[in-house]
């Protein structure tokens, strides 16, 4: 399988290129699919350059601030790549992911409005009446969403500022392990019983189940993912 490729759009020349380089660069690594495949992800300033119509300058700029957040590396003689970590570190990623999510959803029990609570349930209409394991791909998206829905319904900007440096990992192993091992029908099930918690205020349910639940995908890689 061939290694993804970024999808970026020409920026809008009328503001500060480095910034708009920066935001656009980092959205696009953070959706890549960065562990489907065996090949490392290598980035070329010349490509981006073109990608997005601005110069090699604020290229290189972004690329030195999203390599201090960890996104990439640069090796010199061979290039700029996007930064994938060993089966170890993606586990000890989840166990933080673990700790982050469970706190915000503590904070989301005690404190968020009940009517965006309730729009959790929309995530998964689609799926009253299709199995997920069917529809792996839409489900992995609503997924994913969820996800970070119980992040920002906590309130916290500093839990939201944690997790935005894991997330690019943390979404690339749940989209790949959601397909296996009937992970996809447990988790809508876990899903729709954190959402319960949430909607009865029980913020010591909706803390542990949502720790629970993200320790089942550190469980799994631990188990299932040698390939990594």
């Amino acid at each position: 399988m061939n290694a993804p490729s970024l999808k970026v759009q020409p920026l809008d020349t009328g503001t500060t290129f480095r910034s708009q380089v920066y935001h656009a660069l980092k959205q696009a690594i953070t959706e890549m699919d960065i562990y489907d495949h065996a090949e490392e992800i290598r980035l070329e300033e010349r490509q981006l350059s073109e990608l997005l119509g601005v110069s090699r300058t604020p290229i290189r700029e972004a690329l030195t601030l999203l390599e201090q957040e960890g996104f990439i590396r640069l090796l010199p003689r061979r290039g700029v790549f996007v930064v994938r970590k060993t089966k170890t570190e993606i586990i000890e990623i989840i166990q933080a992911w673990a700790a982050l999510e469970s706190m915000a959803a503590r904070l989301a029990a005690i404190r968020a409005p009940a009517d965006d609570i309730h729009r959790l349930w929309e995530l998964f209409r689609d799926f009253e009446q299709r199995s997920p394991k069917d529809h792996v791909s839409e489900y992995s998206d609503a997924n994913i969403a969820f996800h970070k829905s119980i992040i920002r319904l906590g309130g916290s900007q500093l839990l939201q500022e944690m997790t935005d440096n894991l997330f690019i990992h943390v979404r690339a192993i749940r989209k790949l392990t959601i397909g296996q091992e009937n992970r996809a029908e447990r988790s809508i099930a876990e899903h729709k019983a954190i959402i319960d918690a949430l909607e009865r205020r029980d913020a010591d349910e909706a803390e542990r189940l949502v720790r629970d639940h993200t320790l089942g995908l550190a469980a799994h890689v631990e188990k299932h993912c040698d390939f990594l």
